[in-house]
């Protein structure tokens, strides 16, 4: 795609409308090479106020999260010595509300031949009767990769802080032509109805990506089902952190993993490790061939969906039973360099936990932040019937802007001046972002929010939406554009971007729900339909210069907006075991 609108520098000018009367000038740059290089990252205004993260080191990905005896349990990789990957061990933390977290003594450590280079990513499993059980990758001493298993040292400890890992490890060894280096992260366990235990563990054989299927009767002793639970039938990296669980055709209500039913579907999930990225399938569980059938059997990874356009990986579910709901964690990796890692002494953190359903339309999963967040909530705002003419730019004030949860519902009078829509830009919806970005006018579009911002927006995120006509429907495009979120030419600065799948005509209107944490972004557009992350490091931040959030419109065509916003409080992220209050009768 081409753009006739492109020079190292557009201004754009929009005006200040409702009661400011101020024209305003903002600068978008285009070339990050001549801007500003002398800014440091090494600061601890970038660390987030409420999303999970630890004091300090590295964090990657989620492992085995689980609800049991009155307790939200997480665990995570995590580095204990340093900023950086490697020296991988299971850190675990232990909650009663998901926002406010207790760290524990770290679970899992390398230290036996069969995990002497690394406890690495899996899942618990709660056993009946038996209480919970992990299932974990270790990286042996014939640098081999096996699944392990870990049991709690004393059940009758409600923190469940020690765990012991049985001598007749490893459970499950690469045989049979399995690549021994791609052969990784066990799946929450699920019975069928022959009782039996069944896990999937990731793994590539020659070219092509894979869930192995893996069935046993006691949990110690596993057989490889003859098929894969599924397989790519072409060329794939492979697939990492698999995850496969039940959802309900209606309603929110989460289900227990060994749940299946002419009422449900299962998601497929894997991580596709070259491309960092996770993706899902939809389809069905056939517990009498034991493999899953996808409701499209397309074998194209980039055809499918995806929990997160943006910077999200190594995602993993569990059944909350407490709450009847399912909840998704994920891994939001740095912007910044390794080097800006080791001098700031962390790097990496999890998202806000989300709730995860099935759309009534049966195509696509929803997502949502755990109600939980709300509490954090603080000073909320309104703004009704707000107009956003053409030109508009208004300034969100009375929030924190660095540290806020913003929902905004933008309302179309009319369709009419929708542009036309290309069908080449399928595929390519963050090449659409960045060709036609927040500087671009358009008949309906680009309108949303400008976050992260410094007065003079010379730094700032584009969050934003366009419309498009597509023969007799409409096309939603959501974007996050970080180009011009930082001064500094060496961050990783994304443009991402979806197609929200959406009947315009009939709801005419499109929400936005957007969580800023100083140096991370979610955004949740068309009611969680589609989830932008991003993680962004603005150099003004360093200066003590104050944030802005504002809501735009450089589109020919006006929009009616209704807006809350709050501040957000801080999370407790290392609260004393007796400080957790909510169930503290369980321990």
């Amino acid at each position: 795609m081409e753009s006739c609108c492109r020079s190292s520098m557009v201004w754009v000018v929009l005006f200040l409308f409702l009661g400011y009367g101020v024209e305003v000038s903002f600068s978008v740059y285009l070339d990050p090479q001549a801007q500003d290089q002398s800014s440091s990252i090494v600061t601890q205004v970038y660390r987030t106020a409420y999303h999970f993260q630890p004091p300090k080191n590295w964090i990657n990905d989620p492992n085995g999260p689980m609800y049991y005896n009155g307790l939200y349990h997480f665990f995570y990789q995590y580095n204990p010595n340093a900023a950086v990957w490697g020296n991988i061990h299971w850190a675990h933390s232990v909650s009663v509300d998901l926002i406010n977290w207790a760290p524990l003594d770290l679970a899992l450590a390398p230290t036996d031949p069969f995990d002497a280079y690394g406890v690495w990513s899996g899942s618990a499993t709660i056993l009946p009767g038996d209480g919970p059980v992990i299932l974990y990758t270790g990286i042996s001493s014939e640098n081999q990769q096996v699944q392990n298993v870990a049991v709690p040292t004393n059940l009758s400890d409600p923190l469940l802080r020690q765990w012991t890992k049985p001598d007749f490890n490893p459970l499950l060894a690469p045989v049979n032509g399995i690549n021994s280096t791609l052969f990784r992260d066990p799946t929450t366990a699920w019975i069928a109805a022959d009782g039996r235990w069944r896990i999937a563990v990731g793994a590539q054989i020659a070219t092509k990506g894979m869930a192995l299927l893996y069935r046993s009767a006691d949990f110690v002793h596993w057989e490889m089902a003859a098929s894969p639970l599924y397989s790519s039938s072409i060329p794939s990296p492979m697939w990492e952190c698999p995850d496969f669980f039940p959802v309900l055709l209606k309603g929110r209500e989460g289900l227990d993993t060994s749940a299946n039913s002419e009422e449900v579907k299962h998601v497929l999930k894997m991580s596709l490790y070259l491309k960092d990225s996770d993706h899902y399938i939809l389809g069905r569980y056939d517990e009498e061939k034991d493999i899953f059938v996808p409701d499209n059997a397309t074998d194209d990874y980039q055809k499918w969906s995806r929990y997160d356009y943006g910077k999200f990986y190594a995602s993993k579910t569990f059944f909350d039973p407490k709450k009847k709901r399912r909840i998704l964690w994920g891994w939001l990796n740095e912007s910044d360099s390794e080097s800006d890692s080791i001098a700031k002494g962390w790097a990496g953190m999890q998202i806000v936990p989300r709730t995860i359903w099935l759309d009534s339309n049966g195509k696509q999963l929803l997502q949502w932040p755990v109600e939980e967040v709300n509490s954090l909530r603080r000073n909320e705002i309104h703004l009704h019937d707000l107009e956003l003419k053409p030109a508009a730019l208004y300034e969100i004030k009375g929030a924190k802007a660095s540290q806020a949860d913003v929902e905004v519902d933008f309302e179309l009078p009319s369709l009419e001046r929708a542009q036309l829509f290309d069908p080449t830009w399928e595929m390519d919806a963050p090449g659409l972002c960045s060709q036609e970005d927040a500087s671009v006018q358009g008949g309906i579009g680009p309108f949303g929010l400008l976050v992260l911002a410094s007065e003079n927006l010379e730094e700032h995120t584009a969050v934003f939406f366009r419309i498009y006509k597509d023969q007799d429907q409409f096309k939603v495009l959501m974007c996050s554009d970080q180009r011009r979120s930082s001064l500094r030419p060496e961050i990783d600065k994304q443009v991402y971007g979806v197609f929200l799948d959406m009947d315009l005509e009939k709801e005419g209107k499109i929400s936005l729900r957007t969580l800023i944490d100083h140096s991370v972004i979610e955004n949740f557009g068309g009611g969680g339909r589609a989830c932008i992350t991003a993680r962004v490091y603005p150099a003004f931040f360093l200066n003590a210069s104050s944030t802005h959030i504002y809501m735009f419109n450089n589109g020919l065509e006006s929009t009616v907006v209704r807006l809350k916003a709050w501040d957000m409080a801080n999370a407790r992220l290392n609260l004393k075991v007796e400080e957790l209050s909510v169930e503290k009768q369980d321990f």
